[in-house]
């Protein structure tokens, strides 16, 4: 069981969070530099963005549908950064995760850990009646995965991995709202849905509650 270092940091810019993440993986890897061992520096950041919009290191372009006259009339904020996977929405009522760990540390590989990722996401849902799954050449946690015309993302993710320490993470959506969506192809897919919490309960839910229970799976499951 793991003990992450959990830290809310509540609504803050997205320039500014990716900017901590650099600091604190930096620290990450000064530990394990000077311990030469892994480090036990687990961070792992809580966080909503104001609206805003990521192009990961292999992502295009276009699938950004909207020009830069838009997106400020809309208040929304644009990065290319340098995560894997395509383009994505971060927005308040989202609950974003970034762990910043050493995968030497818990004996892991990337694969295990995006895989580990996407079970704690899953076992969270669950709590409200929702049955989350992958889906083949996607990364992320889906709704109706394997029903093509039904498939909806609830949860996306990209992370990027610097000498075994992890950066980035996931962007689960509680209350999100999805009309940000409608001006990207989320992920890079242009045939899929997005969904929230929110939006399949018919009702908002409690972030606390949700943090909580995130904290309880990721725990238990790393």
């Amino acid at each position: 069981m793991a003990d992450f270092n959990y830290e809310d940091v509540g609504l803050k810019d997205y320039k500014e969070c990716w900017d901590y993440q650099e600091r604190l993986l930096e620290e990450v890897q000064a530990d394990k530099k000077a311990s030469k061992a892994p480090s036990e520096q687990n961070h792992f950041l809580l966080v909503e963005h104001p609206h805003v919009y990521t192009l990961g290191k292999s992502g295009d372009e276009h699938n950004l549908l909207i020009h830069e006259d838009f997106m400020r009339k809309i208040d929304a904020t644009y990065y290319k950064i340098d995560r894997g996977g395509d383009i994505t929405y971060h927005g308040p009522g989202q609950l974003v995760g970034y762990p910043i760990i050493d995968l030497e540390y818990f004996k892991i590989g990337v694969r295990e850990y995006i895989e580990k990722m996407e079970d704690a996401i899953i076992e969270t849902i669950a709590h409200y009646g929702l049955k989350g799954s992958r889906k083949e050449g996607a990364t992320g946690v889906w709704l109706d995965a394997e029903i093509p015309a039904k498939s909806r993302k609830i949860c996306a993710m990209g992370v990027r991995v610097s000498r075994y320490v992890t950066m980035h993470g996931f962007a689960l959506n509680v209350n999100t709202d999805l009309r940000y969506f409608n001006y990207i192809n989320p992920c890079g897919f242009v045939t899929y849905g997005v969904t929230s919490i929110e939006k399949e309960l018919g009702q908002k839910v409690d972030m606390d509650e949700v943090k909580a229970l995130l904290k309880k799976t990721f725990n238990a499951i790393y």
